[in-house]
């Protein structure tokens, strides 16, 4: 390439006057230094700056592109030529800095180098999480932008457009948090303010629902009815259903195992993966344990009362897992047995049976398999087993994890409430005081 160079002040008469001749050539600013025109044989002309990256005669010679002609005015080039020399001056190496910039990592490959990470330190749910997380909600938006350019604004406006789901929008803040967090502390991200560590989070109602023992008799008897007779279906009346079964044959049977999971839920009070991963070799039933290898809060026993038992002991063993659920074909013909992945068909059935369902003047109403483990510790806390046993029994390993139910509990502050009821009662002049563990009812005289 020919380093031939001219100098003459760059204006538009000059840049319009300049054509290619077939050679590579350039074109230097005489006022300022170090400004010009690189023209190139194929017959594109940019406006450039040339500088030595650093000082003495043996620095290296270095050419920053600023815009081809046509983009910018020769004016307006010469202003960001002005800018990259002061730069310069101070120390700094814009051709440098540029290349580090289209190297620097994009927020999706930060987020797929990140959840890697997360796979290979986390539990399969927890990355599952994290991945929805970034996948559905992030990398959509910031995807292709530089994860180093990416500012608190930014976040804060993903944040507030998911303010009508405040908890995936906390989640979310949450997971973009820990990934810049990782990132800075591992140097695949410059010394930085992490753009989510000061996002205000929205308030999260906490959502508690126990069943009642009315409720809890109407499950019982919808998985019953379920596992023997079967419970009927209606065709969707918003979909046309050719041939559908005549309504004495629109009967859908519950498998064993899952009806026995359902039970196992409510009787032990464990986790959904805590009852669908667990396999044979976990059970002692001669004890009445739950030998889990793995949870939530790492290795685990469940004890199980007989009820629980009972359950275990009547299920076919006909896999390793103790709820099965579809095998899976191996390139060497073999089947590989499998956990059941989720429970929500016969749940939403046995649910919809026993009017648990969402209504449609009350949504909160519907019961998730979850709230079962709810109803099992709100159980052993109103029957003043105390909050360090129940956290025992459900595997809490923080104290304030169970503290949730306190309000449960029936503690001296209601014996005192009953105490006071009982006075005012006697004082208004209720003859006969009804017993203390029932609400008083205040006598209005008439007449």
């Amino acid at each position: 390439m020919s380093e031939g160079a001219k100098s003459v002040k760059i204006t538009k008469r000059v840049v319009d006057a300049t054509k290619p001749n077939g050679t590579d050539f350039y074109v230097f600013d005489s006022e300022l230094i170090g400004f010009g025109l690189r023209v190139r044989a194929t017959g594109g002309i940019s406006y450039i700056v040339r500088y030595r990256a650093g000082s003495g005669k043996n620095a290296p010679v270095k050419r920053v592109t600023i815009a081809k002609v046509g983009k910018v005015t020769p004016d307006q080039a010469r202003d960001v030529a002005k800018d990259l020399l002061a730069s310069v001056v101070k120390g700094q190496d814009p051709s440098r800095d540029r290349a580090e910039e289209r190297g620097a990592v994009t927020f999706a490959k930060l987020a797929d180098a990140f959840l890697h990470h997360v796979e290979a330190l986390k539990k399969a749910n927890t990355h599952a999480q994290y991945a929805h997380m970034l996948n559905a909600y992030a990398v959509p938006q910031f995807g292709t932008r530089k994860a180093a350019a990416v500012t608190p604004s930014d976040i804060a406006g993903l944040h507030i457009s998911l303010k009508a789901k405040p908890t995936t929008a906390n989640r979310v803040r949450d997971v973009i948090s820990s990934m810049y967090g990782w990132a800075i502390k591992g140097k695949i991200l410059p010394k930085m303010e992490n753009p989510a560590a000061g996002i205000a989070k929205y308030r999260e109602s906490k959502r508690e629902r126990f069943l009642s023992s009315e409720e809890i008799l109407r499950l019982g008897s919808a998985i019953r009815e379920a596992e023997t007779v079967g419970i009927a279906w209606e065709p969707d009346p918003t979909k046309k259903t050719k041939h559908a079964p005549k309504a004495g044959n629109r009967l859908v049977k519950l498998d064993p195992a899952s009806a026995a999971a359902l039970r196992l839920f409510i009787l032990t009070g464990a986790r959904l993966r805590e009852i669908l991963h667990l396999t044979w070799d976990m059970v002692d039933l001669e004890r009445g344990l739950l030998l889990l290898s793995d949870s939530k809060t790492g290795q685990k026993t469940i004890i199980l009362n007989a009820p629980a038992q009972m359950v275990l002991a009547d299920l076919p063993r006909i896999d390793r897992y103790v709820i099965p659920g579809k095998p899976r074909a191996l390139k060497s013909g073999k089947m590989e047995s499998r956990p059941r992945s989720d429970l929500k068909r016969p749940w939403q059935m046995i649910r919809k049976r026993a009017g648990l369902a969402a209504q449609a003047d009350n949504p909160g109403f519907r019961v998730r398999i979850h709230d079962l483990r709810h109803t099992h510790a709100s159980i052993g806390v109103g029957a003043n087993l105390g909050l360090p046993i129940v956290g025992k029994l459900l595997g809490h390993t923080q104290s304030r994890t169970t503290e949730r139910y306190a309000h449960l509990e029936a503690d001296p502050l209601r014996k005192a409430s009953n105490a006071i009821g009982k006075r005012i009662s006697e004082a208004m002049g209720d003859s006969a005081s009804p017993p203390a563990e029932n609400v008083i009812q205040l006598r209005t005289d008439k007449g």
